[in-house]
Formats: structure tokens, sequence, C-alpha cells
């Protein structure tokens, strides 16, 4: 059987502390255990027995820079644009938030955690709006105006969850005939 899903993940950081203060207080993870050197973390609505494992770097001084061999981001979901809004704001506060895009099928935002850990919290459209998102495609990215989002879609509209995977077969058909 092939893999399913992302279960979670784990970081090297240089202060596991700080790294786990800015992830309860900006995304709203749960501690939810510990050791010495870790932490682990629960996504509000996880069944998971951790989605976020923070352990200390045994060479703190060692910087993540963007571009290099490695892991570039992650990619956290929210339910709704409302939680989008919050999060969008909580990063800003944090001076975490780096950019916000428009990927037609996802709503995204990025940011960069104390040690520059990049990551992506997204809202993936409903299904039943996947085709037409699609069409009205000009550029892979474009830039994220939540405001017209929460106007489009409302701003408690649950997103996704991406139970028809023909959608994209029959979009990616339609643009290789092209």
């Amino acid at each position: 059987m092939p893999i399913q899903r992302l279960n979670h993940a784990v970081l090297f950081v240089s202060n596991v502390e700080r790294a786990a203060a800015f992830y309860t207080e900006v995304l709203g993870f749960r501690r939810i255990g510990g050791m010495p050197g870790g932490v682990f973390l629960q996504a509000a609505g996880s069944a998971n027995d951790h989605d976020l494992g923070l352990f200390q770097s045994p060479e703190p001084a060692r910087s993540h820079r963007p571009g290099q061999v490695g892991l570039y981001h992650l990619a956290w979901e929210v339910d709704t644009l409302r939680e989008m809004g919050r999060v969008q704001e909580a990063l800003r506060d944090a001076g975490a938030l780096t950019g916000a895009s428009d990927h037609a099928c996802t709503k995204a935002l990025y940011g960069a955690d104390p040690d520059g850990i990049e990551f992506e919290v997204t809202w993936l459209v409903p299904d039943s709006a996947v085709e037409q998102e699609l069409r009205e495609m000009t550029a892979p990215s474009r830039p994220l105006d939540l405001a017209a989002q929460i106007a489009r879609y409302g701003a408690d509209t649950p997103g996704g969850p991406r139970t028809d995977f023909a959608i994209w077969q029959r979009f990616l058909a339609g643009q290789a005939a092209e």
C-alpha cells in the first residue's frame, strides 16, 4: 500500500522553548509532552499523538539558509478562511509573515519560525469550487486577497477535503490538449 499522508514532522531548532512558544502562541499548536531536549506538539483537531516534534539542535549556531539542500517548508492546513485570517494576524504581530499567495485551489500564507524555518498555512478551496478556480487560473500564483476570498467563500466555509482527484485529472488532461 502506498504512503497515505504526512503524519508528523520533526525539526531541529536552536532553542526548544523559544520554538515551542512560537508554534503554540502563533500557530495554535498544543504542547502535549516532551523529554530533555525535545517537545511534542499537536495541532488543534488532530488525532495524532503529535504533529510536530521540536528537538534541540546539536549545532545551534548553524543556521538554516533558504535554498540549501534540505527541507524547504512544511504546510499546515486550516479549516476556514476565518482561521486563516487569525493566523495571518498572529504571524504579522510576531513579525513572522513572509508572504501570501493565491494558488487557485489553495490559499496560502507563508512564514518563518524563530530559526528561519519556512512554513505554509493553507486553506483548501472546497471540492465543489476546484474546477472553477482552475478555469480562472491565469498564473500558478498570484497575490492573496484574503478579504476577497472571504467575500467569495464565506469566513466559515470548511475547506477541502479533496475527495475527488478526478477533478485534477480532468484539468490536467484539458491543459495537455491545448
